[in-house]
């Protein structure tokens, strides 16, 4: 799906509208009746003094009132029902995009913006499908139903409302055309200041360990001002074409009355001097009255049109997104949207060895991400991170992976993971490509520690069972606490494993979110164990008895990316990475017999 298809939703929802409809115009039938009541108090009761019929009449304005009532709350009822459970659909579904959308989309975009368009975004959506959508179908309906009582009465005197609801039509038209430029803007200038918002409130202790307060606020005030000047904008429209549509229906009034009170006290020359009773005049002002209320209606929903019209815009350009990473699995495409439970069962019929192979593997960063087509900036030239990468592991060995920062440690794991896709050579594990495997298999055969740490706002059991919350025992939470030496501090919490921690770890040192994951990935307990930089945080003592209890860890294949020497020494297998190519491959003996960049690291740390 390559657009958000409102009909889809409000053709699910159809009816459930047509309900509404119906109230609504049961609802406004209602409305017309009471005129027509009232030109018969007057010319029947007031002046005919036939006081015989005035019970039947005002028992007809009760009646009209309850009619209004029911009618009116069964519309707002169904409207208010429809229009939450189509947001909530819409609004799930584009998180699904998003979560469909592959590692570079996010490369591209701030949080802050996809904040904006999955809460903002999809509220004025909301606004249009719960109400404003359906006061736009009753204006339209009371108009049509207004107009034609209004000439059943005289058609002549009808001209007048008439003309002054095409002007004010008009000016609707022109003012929606300028609002829609202006809440494109808006919106993003809101994603801004959000994504400025979110991005200092995540980092406010880095903020203030480097006394920045000023900057970030100066930062935030910029984008607020930017904002509040958009803002203004937006309001001299309103100012600007409101007035006139609010003359229009009060010059309406007016000029109906005196043109009215003529033809009831002269008659109407255009039909050969025949007068109007009082009674018709009232019933017919009732019915002008009636007219200025849709006529002043159209700023207010020409604004939330325009404003749901360009929050449509931006989720189209989400929609238009297609993951990078592409599902080549014929099993996966056969079981997408089946029971979560019997996918992983037959997802389970893969036995994964641990068995990695890296063909000439070579990749680059090239494409224009979705930041960068908002921002209409140019492209950067495509940058090589990999370079002819080959290197092969059998399962249950250990390959250390060493380079200086930016060598591409660390995109050999994206590429492993498929985060991303390699643009030359292949990947194998146990012998497949691994763009023949589904991507839940084979991202839940690798566990990993990722230098990027993050801890979710939950539990430490929540975290550490993250994404097999129904396969790993709590004994097995506990072992996994032992094994990584994070018992030692979790035992002295107040509820052990059972303490919720903040946002991202908040509370937790360096050291101790790192063993908290550690227990992550050895909970899962999968073929392929990935550590990258992992004990960085870590003081020696605990990294050597980290170290020696991934050593005795059996039956699993491990990757180790470390900067220090003691932490890839022991492995089957050490590459030392270099602007992206593998310039040295051995055991530790064999790496320091050679001489090459791995002996001056390790001359350089011992």
């Amino acid at each position: 799906m390559n657009r958000l298809n409102l009909f889809k939703y409000f053709k699910k929802y159809s009816f459930l509208y047509f309900l509404a409809l119906i109230s609504i115009s049961a609802s406004i039938l209602l409305d017309q009746a009471a005129p027509l009541i009232v030109q018969h108090i007057v010319d029947d009761v007031l002046l005919a003094k036939k006081m015989e019929v005035l019970n039947f009449l005002l028992l007809g304005i009760l009646g009209i009132g309850i009619g209004r009532c029911i009618f009116q709350y069964a519309k707002e009822y169904l409207c208010d029902y429809a229009g939450s459970k189509m947001a909530c659909e819409i609004r799930i579904n584009l998180f699904q995009k998003i979560q469909s959308l592959s590692a570079n989309f996010f490369d591209g975009i701030n949080s802050g913006e996809l904040m904006s368009r999955v809460k903002d975004d999809v509220d004025r959506i909301w606004d249009i499908a719960a109400f404003m959508g359906i006061l736009m179908a009753e204006v339209f309906i009371r108009t049509i139903a207004t107009l034609f009582f209004m000439i059943r009465i005289n058609w002549q005197l009808s001209i007048i409302p008439i003309v002054g609801m095409l002007i004010s039509g008009f000016i609707a038209i022109k003012m929606e055309k300028q609002l829609d430029k202006l809440y494109g803007a808006i919106a993003q200038e809101s994603s801004e200041m959000n994504n400025t918002a979110a991005e200092n409130l995540a980092g406010v202790r880095t903020v203030k360990a480097f006394a920045r307060e000023g900057f970030e606020i100066a930062k935030f005030h910029k984008h607020n001002q930017k904002f509040y000047e958009l803002n203004i904008d937006l309001s001299r429209v309103f100012v600007k074409y409101n007035p006139i549509i609010q003359t229009i229906t009060r010059v309406l009034a007016v000029i109906s009355l005196l043109l009215g009170g003529l033809i009831v006290m002269k008659g109407n020359p255009l039909q050969g001097g025949q007068k109007m009773s009082v009674g018709e005049l009232m019933a017919f002002l009732a019915y002008v009255s009636g007219m200025i209320w849709p006529m002043e209606m159209l700023g207010w929903l020409t604004n939330g049109f325009s404003s749901a019209k360009a929050s449509v815009k931006r989720l189209n350009k989400i929609y238009r997104e297609t993951p990078a990473i592409e599902e080549k699995s014929e099993l996966a495409k056969n079981t997408e949207g089946t029971d979560i439970e019997l996918v992983n069962a037959m997802f389970s019929q893969f036995d994964i060895c641990g068995d990695i192979s890296f063909d000439h593997v070579s990749y680059e960063v090239a494409g224009e991400s979705l930041a960068a087509k908002t921002k209409n900036t140019v492209n950067a030239e495509p940058r090589k991170i990999l370079d002819d990468v080959s290197f092969e592991i059998k399962a249950g060995q250990t390959l250390g992976i060493m380079g200086a920062t930016g060598s591409g440690k660390t995109t050999l794991i994206n590429l492993l993971k498929r985060m991303y896709d390699v643009t030359d050579g292949s990947i194998k594990l146990d012998g497949i490509d691994i763009r023949e495997l589904p991507l839940p298999t084979l991202r839940r055969a690798i566990s990993c520690v990722m230098q990027d740490i993050f801890l979710f706002s939950d539990t430490i059991d929540g975290n550490i069972r993250l994404g097999a919350r129904e396969t790993i025992s709590v004994p097995e939470v506990r072992s996994a606490l032992v094994q990584s030496h994070s018992a030692e501090f979790v035992d002295r919490m107040e509820e052990k494993e059972n303490t919720v921690i903040g946002e991202r770890g908040v509370g937790l040192s360096g050291g101790q979110k790192q063993r908290i994951t550690i227990a992550r990935a050895l909970a899962r307990k999968t073929p392929v164990l990935v550590l990258d930089d992992s004990t960085s945080a870590l003081d020696t003592e605990t990294e050597q008895e980290i170290q020696q209890v991934l050593a005795e860890l059996s039956g699993m294949t491990k990757i180790i990316i470390a900067h220090r020497i003691s932490a890839v020494r022991k492995a089957d297998k050490i590459i030392v990475l270099d602007k992206g190519k593998v310039v040295e491959s051995g055991t530790h003996e064999e790496l320091l017999a050679r001489g090459g960049l791995y002996k001056e690291t390790y001359d350089s740390q011992y």
